[in-house]
């Protein structure tokens, strides 16, 4: 039944995209949720964009789309377990950094940095979709964000960096280096060469280098500021590859710093380019979303409009001509329009293999989840939510800041350390727990002492006595608010403690390069055991 439903669902899907006219405007985000430091390449008519992921696996989810606009996941970098271990022990927002995405000769290169392991790394791929190569490790490439330019068949690593001596003459000091590589053997070829420290004097944190050659110059485009209130996007020019370059005069040539939080869209920076197949010029970058002053959904994927202009500097960009400002909905791009077939809000475990949404902290072992007979099974471990290891847990990015995440369980146990349920986690000191144990349904929560606290305090909200196997979980969330059920089944939902506050999810209290998730979630909490639990499905979707 489970299979002719998903069938005639999959067909109405398809008819709804062929009904579907092409509208005027797009809205941004065009990826919501946890999707920062966008980076883009074009092939062809298609467009593909990798992201960060940090702690989580799969690593570096891919992303294609036809009009910059519709985009469907197509992959993962990082999706071998054995490609490379995200040890116990990795911090939060530790790991896969700022990744770059480009193609040459027919290959596909992403090249990155796995932060608290052995730095920055390049992997190859024919197809985008996979499979992608082992790692090649670059020697002597210090620092983070790395990325690739070609040039007449040479290759350049940019990178953000300190190689020199120079003394860190201001706070949050940094600079971009350059250095032939080649790009298939992860081999530095030559001499580093410093290219800047900033736009300013005082410029912080420089980093997310991405070099281009534009109308015959050479420009260079950076991160600035932090990826919190002060993000920018600067850039620089020269004539020359090795420059000298210059910081043109426009800079910032993109930043919502001096707009606080009164608008819409906050902390705009790291910013790619891509050239449509039309001549036209857009950029992805990342940015947030505040609700009553809290980013919940953390670090998201924005589109804008780029003029190419030539002026006092030279080639200069011009971001939203008129505007200035990244927009919440403005023109779209002269592309096709192509939908995509919409995420599946129900997943049933019908499918051979796990649906690409589903994510795992650190490394999982693959065993321990099973889809059988319409039902996700997962062994329960001694790990927990609360430790940087890898926990029982298997989630999805909340992508809304109104959602509704709801799933049936059947789980049996007599002990109570042994718990199995829901999660919604921002990181392992942040996070809310609605679970069954022994003759009973309990709420917990874990909040961070201190703002950017890697220990969180862990309360008991409530706790309500529950017999029987089966049960129903629904988490509701409304903006910094959430409401957290339980029944027996989907019509006899009973809420569970007091309206919960999300604030301490936002970036402006959690802090931190990851994002908010949902998933399903069991502990034998520091007891080894073979003890499992069985999901019937899981729901995910937006309430407005």
């Amino acid at each position: 039944m489970k299979k002719f439903i998903m069938t005639i669902t999959i067909g109405l899907l398809v008819i709804n995209l062929i009904a579907q006219s092409a509208p005027e405007t797009f809205k941004n985000p065009i990826l919501s949720g946890f999707y920062p430091d966008p980076s883009i390449c074009r092939v062809g008519d298609t467009y593909y964009m990798v992201n960060s992921s940090f702690e989580w696996f799969p690593g570096l989810p891919i992303h294609k789309s036809k009009d910059l606009v519709n985009w469907q996941k197509i992959g993962h970098g990082l999706h071998r377990p054995d490609q490379i271990i995200y040890k116990d022990k990795l911090k939060n927002s530790n790991g896969i950094f700022a990744p770059t995405i480009r193609y040459h000769n027919g290959t596909f290169y992403i090249i990155t940095t796995m932060v608290e392991q052995r730095g920055n790394f390049i992997i190859t791929a024919k197809d985008p979709t996979g499979p992608w190569s082992d790692p090649m490790w670059i020697r002597d490439a210090p620092g983070i964000d790395p990325s690739l330019f070609w040039e007449n068949d040479k290759c350049y690593y940019t990178g953000a960096g300190l190689i020199d001596n120079a003394s860190k003459s201001w706070p949050g000091k940094n600079g971009i280096w350059m250095q032939e590589i080649n790009p298939d053997k992860g081999i530095l070829l030559g001499e580093k060469k410093m290219l800047t420290y900033g736009h300013a004097s005082n410029a912080r944190w420089a980093e997310g280098p991405h070099l281009y050659k534009i109308n015959g110059e050479y420009v260079l485009l950076i991160g600035e500021g932090g990826t919190s209130e002060f993000h920018a996007v600067t850039m620089f020019n020269s004539k020359n590859l090795w420059g000298p370059y210059i910081p043109n005069h426009a800079n910032p040539i993109l930043t919502h710093r001096h707009l606080g939080y009164t608008y819409p869209i906050i902390q705009t920076g790291h910013a790619d380019l891509v050239q449509t197949q039309n001549g036209d010029w857009w950029s992805v970058m990342l940015a947030k979303r505040p609700v009553d002053g809290y980013s919940v959904l953390a670090r998201e994927t924005f589109l804008a409009k780029v003029d190419i202009t030539e002026q006092e500097s030279g080639v200069t960009l011009i971001y939203n001509p008129g505007k200035g400002l990244v927009q919440t909905e403005q023109k779209r791009p002269n592309l096709p329009w192509t939908p995509v077939v919409e995420i599946p809000k129900l997943d049933d475990f019908v499918a051979e293999t796990l649906d690409l949404e589903w994510n795992f902290l650190r490394t999982p072992d693959l065993k321990d989840y099973s889809q059988q007979n319409g039902k996700l099974k997962i062994t329960l471990k001694p790990e927990t939510l609360s430790e940087w290891k890898n926990p029982s847990f298997i989630a999805r990015r909340v992508k809304h800041h109104n959602f509704e995440a709801s799933a049936a369980m059947t789980f049996k146990s007599g002990k109570v350390n042994e718990k199995a349920g829901l999660a919604l986690y921002r990181k392992s000191s942040v996070h809310y727990q609605l679970l069954m144990r022994k003759n009973e349904i309990v709420l917990l929560k874990s909040t961070a002492k201190e703002i950017n606290n890697e220990r969180g305090i862990e309360e008991v909200i409530a706790t309500v006595p529950y017999k029987g196997n089966n049960v129903v979980f629904k988490i509701l969330g409304e903006g910094i608010k959430a409401k957290f059920y339980f029944g027996s089944n989907q019509n006899q939902l009973q809420q569970i403690g007091n309206t919960q506050d999300l604030s301490h999810f936002g970036d402006e209290i959690a802090w931190g390069f990851n994002g908010t998730y949902v998933g399903m979630y069991g502990t034998t909490s520091g007891v080894l055991s073979k003890k499992e639990v069985w999901f019937d499905w899981f729901n995910y979707q937006p309430t407005n």
